[in-house]
């Protein structure tokens, strides 16, 4: 009987070793990668990214038309005229090929002030998409370093960054964007200029959110046992920030990540649309679709603004399901 209970015994040990030994540690990153491969939407989204990122970067590469070229057509003969033909443009019957149909030439048209949709599609995703990366990348940076610091150190230091961060909340970021626009206007800003300066504004003033949730999630995590462990054993505070804490915050600031690239092209399509974006000649999506709100444009050249309202749909959706 003692030598049965003792052979289970060991076949329980050596099932519990290989047991053991069948399980594999993951880093929080290959669980991320796991996880991400399992999501078949997620997986789709992706694809679709690559593809906006592949047309607006290097398809303009490609097109034989500029951002702001504008073509001309001779209402006698229907040839069309590009507007480095000086000599063509200044001929009898020539007007500027504005609001023509999709044809092989111009694939979703011209808009009304002669130039290629299609064209100014790509500058314009291009424009938008670097405005989302770069005010995503500026406000991440304040606000996971700030609500590092304040989780960490608590006390007076995170009152203090608490205390800004209600201040943030509190101001009303759209007619801050507003005022912004107005005075750089009456300052005489350039347009190539101006938008730089949008995306400083808006990184500075976005962060709040996401310092106080990495505030949140480094309290929690601080208060488990490897940290625990981490603080015992004496190590530098920099590397118990940079090898255990940040590694476990980060699936919470990919998120924050992916969510704000969609919130942030959306506001700078609502800021090119109300006319304080990006300005003339240049291309966003926002200001594509601006054209919508003549009337005779919205009901009758579906192709002017239909394509850069369903391109923000689409990457804003693809976004979120990431």
């Amino acid at each position: 009987m003692a030598q049965g209970l003792s052979r289970k015994k060991m076949l329980s040990g050596k099932e519990q070793d290989r047991f053991e030994q069948s399980q594999v540690l993951l880093t929080p990153g290959q669980l991320i990668m796991k996880r991400f491969i399992r999501n078949k939407l997620a997986i789709l989204g992706m694809g679709i990214l690559v593809a906006m990122l592949l047309f607006c970067f290097f398809g303009p590469l490609l097109s034989p038309y500029g951002e702001y070229e504008i073509f001309y057509i001779n209402q006698s003969t229907g040839q069309e005229i590009r507007m480095f033909d000086t000599d063509g443009i200044m001929g009898k019957n020539v007007g500027v090929n504005v609001k023509a149909p999709i044809s092989l030439s111009h694939w979703l048209g011209t808009d009304a002030d002669g130039r290629d949709v299609f064209t100014r599609m790509m500058y314009g995703g291009r424009i938008s998409l670097v405005f989302s990366i770069v005010v995503t990348i500026t406000e991440l940076l304040l606000g996971v370093t700030l609500g590092g610091i304040a989780g960490y150190y608590g006390g007076r230091t995170d009152m203090v960054i608490m205390r800004l961060v209600e201040i943030f909340y509190c101001i009303p970021f759209i007619p801050l964007m507003l005022i912004t626009a107005s005075v750089m206007s009456a300052f005489g800003v350039l347009p190539e200029q101006k938008i730089f300066y949008m995306m400083m504004v808006m990184g500075v003033f976005y962060w709040a959110g996401s310092a106080r949730l990495v505030r949140g999630q480094i309290l929690s995590i601080r208060e488990m046992d490897y940290m625990q462990a981490a603080e015992a054993s004496g190590i530098r505070v920099t590397r118990k920030i940079f090898r255990h804490l940040i590694p476990n915050v980060m699936p919470v600031i990919i998120i924050m990540a992916t969510m704000d690239l969609g919130v942030f092209i959306l506001t700078e399509s609502t800021l090119s649309f109300l006319g304080v974006g990006l300005a003339f000649p240049y291309a966003s999506l926002g200001n594509m679709v601006n054209a919508v709100n003549q009337s005779i444009i919205m009901k009758n050249y579906l192709n002017i603004w239909l394509p850069p309202g369903i391109m923000i749909l689409f990457i804003v959706i693809r976004l979120e399901e990431l």
